[in-house]
């Protein structure tokens, strides 16, 4: 299988996009002028708000091994669904804390600890509006504001050297009635046959594969054709983080 299968228009695709096709992706950094780093990212009608706070310190456990810890909250803002959307106040949603850690372990693999030294980065993902890819664009937004909040912190004196080494992104692939879509929106997320999502770094390695046949199995060929067409959007939305912070 190749990309060439996948290529032909499909009229039905939100923002006349073809199969092998991006939503309309925007970056804007400084959104809140509060937080050391932000970022509202949208992806089509996506949008999420990415902000990054520092403090000095780490949870004890941490505490005496010379390195930092970069972490993440993520949340659906109640009107960012066509029904509202409920605030996890009594305790957080498996789905939340699991693309919490996503996002988490997501950053860590492109931050050397070390060189943080003993502080703590925190991400707050919110998903101010929801139209599927969620996790993938908040993924997108939290590298730019977390890069943009340690450039604040070394600026400040609080770091030697820079300790973010390496970009990251993420994005969807789905099959959806036999064909093979990159980054769904929410109507064909919802319909998919087969969903994953990819995250990988600036140096085009995978940090992370979430694959599931959620109506219907695929084999290695299936798998390899949607990995082929995950890393064409993932170079482009490495090309567009670039452009943002440049």
């Amino acid at each position: 299988m190749t990309l060439s299968n996948f290529a032909n228009p499909l009229t039905a695709r939100s923002f006349q996009r073809a199969a092998d096709g991006l939503r309309p992706v925007t970056f804007t950094r400084g959104y809140l002028n509060k937080a050391f780093g932000s970022c509202l990212v949208e992806f089509g009608d996506t949008r999420v708000l990415c902000a990054a706070t520092i403090d000095e310190g780490v949870a004890a456990w941490r505490k005496g091994s010379g390195k930092g810890w970069i972490t993440a909250e993520y949340a659906m803002l109640p009107a960012s669904t066509p029904q509202r959307t409920r605030r996890e106040i009594h305790g957080q949603q498996g789905r939340s804390q699991e693309i919490q850690r996503l996002i988490g372990r997501s950053l860590r693999a492109v931050v050397d600890l070390g060189a943080l030294g003993e502080t703590t980065v925190t991400i707050d993902c919110d998903v101010i509006q929801a139209d599927g890819g969620t996790r993938t664009a908040a993924i997108c937004g939290a590298w730019v504001a977390l890069h943009d909040a340690l450039a604040v912190w070394k600026e400040a004196g609080k770091l030697r050297t820079d300790p973010l080494f390496g970009q990251v992104v993420a994005v969807s692939v789905g099959m959806v009635n036999g064909k093979l879509l990159l980054d769904l929106d929410y109507r064909e997320d919802s319909a998919a046959e087969i969903d994953m999502n990819l995250v990988m770094n600036g140096d085009g390695e995978f940090i992370e594969l979430q694959g599931t046949g959620e109506r219907t199995t695929f084999d290695r060929g299936r798998l390899d054709a949607m990995l082929d067409l995950g890393q064409k959007g993932l170079a482009q939305l490495l090309d567009l983080q670039n452009q943002a912070i440049s």
